[in-house]
């Protein structure tokens, strides 16, 4: 019996041999613990690792499922997040299969999350050795110079990550404070309300919303005292093994202030 970060109490037999990983950078995670044979199915936005891209069957995407191929597909171990997948998704699965669900708002919750997929896929020595890996990367990053910051993560309608978010979390090792950490999760915002904060940067994530040299161009226009910076958005939201090229990414972006 294993307990995800919901605490719902699920029965696994382990090791699981034929796993659905619903969620992207947890997807990247299995790969990294060795376990290629073990997954039967991801989604399309499962991009990582690059060599197994479209090797494996894609059960739709993170919000909208194809439930008669993953159902073709018999997993006896589903992993889920709260925040990437829907929750009527999940009620659904849940009928059928042990579905584990990660709720990760912080690095100690990503790192109980590796630790958690280990001792189910019975790779724990590897996954304690990635836990050892990244504390020490992000260790090396505490001491990092303060910045105000606006990350943005949607546009039309604006929207930033604020408080209570993996993000902001990430904001703060890589040297910013954010300026919406009075707010919660990823309100929407006006151009005033961007413009009130007058922060020091406001950063362009590359996903979920696309931001490209146009956006960043008519940014710079409308906030000529931010400087805007268009940034790897997996380097702040991905929270699996990602994490190790994160902290050196951070420690690059605070020396190129």
């Amino acid at each position: 019996m294993f307990t995800d970060q919901l605490s719902n109490h699920i029965k696994i037999i382990t090791p699981p041999k034929r796993i659905i990983s619903i969620v992207p950078s947890q997807t990247e995670l299995l790969f990294y613990l060795g376990l290629s044979d073990n997954i039967v199915g991801v989604t399309k936005f499962c991009i990582h690792p690059n060599e197994y891209f479209k090797t494996k069957p894609f059960v739709g995407g993170t919000k909208q499922l194809n439930f008669d191929l993953l159902h073709s597909l018999n997993p006896d171990l589903i992993i889920a997040n709260k925040e990437e997948n829907t929750l009527s998704d999940i009620l659904e699965l849940q009928k059928h299969y042990p579905v584990w669900i990660s709720d990760v708002n912080n690095l100690v919750d990503a790192l109980d999350m590796i630790i958690s997929i280990g001792m189910i896929t019975d790779t724990e020595v590897k996954s304690q050795k990635l836990v050892t890996e990244i504390k020490a990367k992000f260790d090396s990053l505490l001491n990092q110079q303060k910045h105000t910051a606006a990350y943005l993560i949607w546009n039309e309608p604006m929207m930033v990550a604020a408080n209570n978010t993996f993000i902001n979390e990430m904001l703060s090792y890589a040297g910013f404070s954010n300026v919406f950490k009075n707010r919660v999760r990823y309100p929407v915002i006006s151009e005033k309300d961007l413009s009130d904060q007058k922060p020091d940067f406001i950063l362009l994530s590359s996903e979920p919303y696309p931001f490209k040299e146009k956006h960043k161009l008519y940014i710079e226009k409308i906030f000529p005292n931010s400087k805007v910076k268009i940034v790897d958005g997996e380097m702040f939201s991905w929270y699996g093994n990602r994490l190790l090229l994160s902290a050196d990414y951070f420690k690059d972006l605070n020396l190129s202030f």
